[in-house]
């Protein structure tokens, strides 16, 4: 990140020692200096050759210790294929920290954080990194909205766009990341566009190759974390639908106070029964063993029922301004990308609504759906045959992680890896040992960055900028199983 920096005290030191010796003539220290000083005036101006990009238009800057920080809209097509059918602005931040350090692009796969932040890989190369806002999450939002323009290919050519306009200035290597559907934006991206990154490190990115065929998320369940805590939270589930009724009411009242309504999913009712079938899953995906004993037995009060369910799963999850945010993803859940399901023998004789748990319950039905099962076929078909510098990251009590990307005999410098009693927040970092060092030298080699002594196997692999608490924070959201 300090490239400029490093050059003017590496000068500084080459001119000091040589000076001792009485080599250094002073031409080459003229020389030394005005190179220190071109390479700052590259680094002072890197905003207005941004803004210099076509279709590129400025947001605000905020300030961070070692970086330029950007928010930034770019034009796209609302269809990639026919140009000419209109543009929208797309919500883009730039972590900037020099045109001589590699760049990550990062995508959540849902809105973008307009506050610095770093992704690991970003932390490991200690590089730039450009992070995109998924088309059709507001405000990156076509006016009006053709929702038949939100696909996985669409999604991927608007990344495309991007790296080709940005690559003059960001000459380095590139590598693609992104955490949950963030990880499969980045794996998408990838199939469509397989040179554009010298390499792709997708976390925790669930592959749901076949939608009707879900078996694997039930061997998960009935092995996850262990029987008591298994037993536990089927209990506890099973309770909070003996009570609905009395929870019920008061999630109605709790809806009136705050303005929250209940016209997608149908009633307040309805809503919290997928409340309630999102619980064992939430628990496993941002919780894990070490909470089981926060899990309150079923004969706790409903005060506390109410109080885990809503820490849990989130009786907002289900209304309609829980539900508005998230209407691009559910839209692509139900089109493309295919959503979980699951047996609940332990509920059997209390579910009211078979069938209310899948995405066309939660978009409005003026937006038209029509599920696609050829996509993640062909994308899981690209990854098994043609993988080359990817890397795949996954938890191993993730309930995401049943139905994982998998690699063929003809992937090529590509690695699956399973973070022990790892969550949906599995990284690199949480790997066991090996793995995690083989994981990070494979990132830095790919970025062009490694160490001789890290690719020549003397020395294990480290990311080669510190911690920082506040950049590297990952914004873990609370979020419902149908969205990753």
């Amino acid at each position: 990140m300090h490239k400029a920096l490093r050059c003017l005290l590496t000068s500084a030191v080459l001119i000091g020692t040589v000076g001792v010796t009485g080599g250094t003539t002073h031409a080459a220290e003229h020389d030394g200096a005005l190179s220190a000083t071109a390479a700052t005036n590259a680094e002072s101006d890197i905003k207005d050759r941004i803004l210099a990009i076509p279709g590129m238009s400025f947001v605000e800057e905020k300030p961070y210790q070692g970086y330029r920080f950007l928010v930034l809209n770019y034009t796209q097509p609302i269809d990639h294929r026919n140009p000419s059918k209109g543009t929208f602005q797309q919500r883009i931040t730039l972590l900037h920290k020099s045109t001589d350090r590699p760049t990550v692009f990062f995508t959540s796969g849902y809105n973008v954080n307009t506050s610095p932040r770093r992704s690991e890989p970003t932390q490991i190369i200690d590089g730039n990194q450009l992070s995109m806002e998924y088309r059709f999450f507001t405000p990156s939002r076509p006016q009006p909205a053709d929702w038949s323009k939100l696909d996985i290919w669409q999604a991927a050519t608007d990344q495309h766009r991007l790296y080709q306009a940005l690559k003059p200035i960001y000459g380095k290597n590139w590598l693609a990341t992104g955490g949950s559907k963030g990880g499969m934006t980045a794996t998408y991206f990838r199939r469509f566009y397989p040179d554009d990154m010298d390499g792709t490190v997708a976390y925790v990115a669930p592959n749901d190759v076949v939608n009707k065929e879900d078996s694997a998320y039930d061997r998960f369940f009935k092995t996850v974390g262990s029987k008591e805590c298994r037993a536990q939270l089927d209990a506890v589930q099973r309770e909070a639908l003996v009570r609905r009724d009395e929870i019920v009411a008061r999630y109605q009242k709790w809806a009136d106070g705050e303005k929250q309504t209940f016209e997608v999913v149908g009633s307040a009712d309805k809503a919290y029964e997928n409340v309630v079938l999102d619980l064992a899953w939430a628990f496993w995906q941002y919780h894990g063993l070490k909470e089981c004993g926060d899990i309150p037995a079923p004969t706790a009060s409903t005060d506390e029922l109410y109080r885990f369910i809503d820490e849990i799963s989130g009786f907002s999850a289900y209304t309609d301004q829980g539900l508005e945010t998230y209407t691009p993803y559910y839209y692509q859940a139900g089109t493309q990308l295919g959503s979980p399901t699951f047996k609940t023998p332990h509920l059997d004789g209390l579910l009211r609504y078979p069938g209310i748990y899948q995405p066309r319950n939660y978009v409005p039905r003026d937006i038209p759906m029509k599920f696609k099962p050829a996509a993640m076929r062909d994308v899981d078909r690209w990854v098994r045959n043609n993988a080359e510098r990817m890397l795949f990251v996954n938890g191993q009590n993730d309930p995401w992680g049943a139905e994982p990307f998998r690699l063929g005999k003809k992937a090529e410098d590509s690695y699956v890896f399973v973070a022990p009693g790892g969550n949906h927040g599995a990284n690199v970092a949480g790997l066991k040992a090996g793995e995690k060092e083989k994981a990070t030298a494979a990132i830095l080699k790919w970025a062009g960055v490694a160490p001789a002594a890290v690719l020549e196997g003397d020395k294990p692999a480290k990311p080669l900028a510190k911690h920082d608490a506040k950049l590297d924070r990952r914004d873990l959201e609370r979020e419902p199983l149908l969205r990753p």
